[in-house]
């Protein structure tokens, strides 16, 4: 059994292809695309993710409302400067955080969803 609080995130997309070319090129990682119903989903791959991109009529992407999904980036200085490159914007940070827990910043990705990027302190 896992201790993590999280076990599953799907951030809503209206344009799936747009979204998966943005979020492979800033987290260098290929998503797995497929449908379920009436929801296209893309999959993160990574080892550790729980999640996936989805669009679907329940689904619209927000920068100002909802939850803030926070991701892995754990060199973050690299993961933002490929943020721009692929259809986004840094919005905040990096912001060192307190307590030795690392640094964070805000972006919003290629459908305007406000996404949070967190790189956990190095050992």
């Amino acid at each position: 059994m896992s201790n993590a609080l999280i076990n599953w995130l799907e951030i809503p997309v209206t344009d799936m292809d747009r979204a998966m070319q943005f979020y492979e090129t800033v987290f260098e990682s290929k998503l797995c695309r497929n449908t379920r119903g009436d929801m296209d989903l893309a999959v993160f791959t990574h080892a550790e993710s729980a999640g996936a991109l989805v669009a679907g009529e329940r689904y619209r992407p927000s920068a100002f409302y909802g939850p803030v999904p926070y991701l892995n980036a754990p060199q973050l200085d690299d993961v933002l400067a490929r943020v721009a490159y692929a259809g986004g914007r840094t919005v905040q940070g990096p912001v060192e955080l307190p307590n030795n827990m690392g640094r964070y910043a805000h972006i919003t990705d290629s459908e305007g969803n406000r996404i949070g990027l967190h790189e956990p302190l190095a050992n």
